[in-house]
């Protein structure tokens, strides 16, 4: 009979996407599974298969109520557990051991399980603690707001490392619902084409602009429109880890409703003169209001003037 495949849930940032009618699991994605749990998940994980197997072990030793010499006369179950303990770790304390040739056999089926999870066990937590991560944080909110006399569409990054990612590339992609001529709508996708996308070195924190032109996609865009057409923006950063000379890569997603018309991000940098400058990385996510409005097809800086 064949098995019917399992639904996947997957998370994209904000969206969760639901896989059903695929093949749901492979042997190897435990590796992947494994890597993608937090440490604290991770830590439990370990700790249910050790105690699980020393479990199993000791029921299996239970089983012939002598496979065991120098128990202490106690409850057998307890005994067993510990003398799986110790033979897992293989620490052998001396007091006691197995006697009969079933107590050897299940002993050395043991060890041998214990070998293969330590070796298993000790190469994943390296892998978890050798690969780089990018440690790049992205501001709560997009801003568009004028720049140069034109609107513009930001988003401030920091880089929290203690040193500078190397070869950094950056991009802004958005999505869209539009109408087709047939009826219904399209999920169309763009790269907003930004000041710079590359920088030889991201030692602190920058502001990702695009501007919001007759040639830019979001030419005319209000707060409105944005919500109808479920607009989501992604942010990515890819880089160089110059300390371990690795690749790393991190994104966020924004919704329309993380979008602020009318703000821009305020300053987060203090120079002291010397070439020292001081940024606040508190002052990362705030904004303030600007003179905006928007009005007909496009965006006009509001005056008081009037």
């Amino acid at each position: 009979m064949k098995r019917k495949p399992i639904p996947v849930s997957l998370h994209a940032g904000q969206i969760e996407f639901v896989k059903v009618g695929t093949d749901a699991w492979r042997w190897r994605d435990v590796y992947r599974w494994l890597l993608g749990l937090s440490w604290r998940q991770f830590a439990a994980f370990v700790a249910s298969l050790y105690v699980g197997l020393n479990l199993l072990f000791a029921a299996l030793y239970s089983f012939q109520q002598d496979s065991i010499a120098g128990t202490t006369g106690g409850y057998w179950f307890y005994d067993c557990f510990f003398f799986s303990v110790q033979t897992l770790a293989t620490v052998g304390y001396g007091h006691m051991y197995p006697q009969t040739l079933y107590g050897h056999i299940v002993t050395t089926i043991e060890i041998m399980s214990g070998i293969f999870l330590f070796a298993v066990m000790t190469g994943l937590i390296f892998v978890r603690f050798s690969r780089p991560i990018a440690r790049v944080v992205f501001s709560n909110s997009i801003v568009i707001a004028p720049l140069n006399g034109k609107p513009t569409l930001m988003v401030r990054i920091g880089n929290e490392n203690h040193h500078s990612m190397v070869e950094a590339e950056f991009r802004i992609m958005f999505s869209r619902d539009e109408p087709l001529l047939e009826g219904g709508d399209f999920r169309y996708f763009y790269v907003l084409k930004l000041h710079f996308d590359r920088l030889t070195v991201f030692p602190a924190a920058l502001t990702l602009r695009h501007t919001i032109d007759e040639t830019s996609p979001l030419f005319g865009a209000t707060p409105e429109s944005l919500e109808s057409s479920r607009i989501l923006f992604i942010v990515s950063v890819v880089g160089i880890d110059p300390v371990i000379a690795a690749s790393v890569q991190t994104q966020k997603d924004y919704s329309w409703r993380d979008v602020r018309f009318g703000e821009r991000f305020v300053e987060m940098y203090t120079e002291h003169g010397g070439g020292r400058l001081t940024v606040d990385y508190g002052r990362l996510h705030d904004t303030e209001q600007v003179e905006f409005a928007v009005r007909g097809n496009g965006y006009d800086e509001s005056s008081d003037d009037t």
